[in-house]
């Protein structure tokens, strides 16, 4: 299967996310870039809620990923609790 990825803008909200993903999900790939962080993984990635709230210590909601989003790879799956991407439908 190929790989799905999630590219946001380099801040200080994005590293707690990139801390969140890497948490919640082994053997992803975190590529910085200048101005960019790129997270690959085979098959699935997901960004939880509540790792991204208990990493930056306050309520977070998911629509606010797309703040810092820059691109992505992949079929989105998204709700109140989490952010995902697979090539499965």
């Amino acid at each position: 299967m190929s790989k799905v990825y999630l590219a946001l803008q380099d801040n200080d909200l994005s590293r707690y996310i990139v801390e969140a993903v890497e948490a919640d999900n082994p053997n992803v790939t975190v590529i910085y870039q200048p101005a960019m962080i790129r997270m690959e993984r085979e098959d699935s990635l997901v960004v939880r809620r509540s790792t991204v709230e208990e990493k930056l210590g306050q309520s977070w909601d998911v629509q606010e990923l797309h703040l810092n989003l820059i691109t992505i790879g992949g079929n989105v799956d998204e709700d109140d609790e989490q952010f995902s991407l697979s090539w499965q439908r």
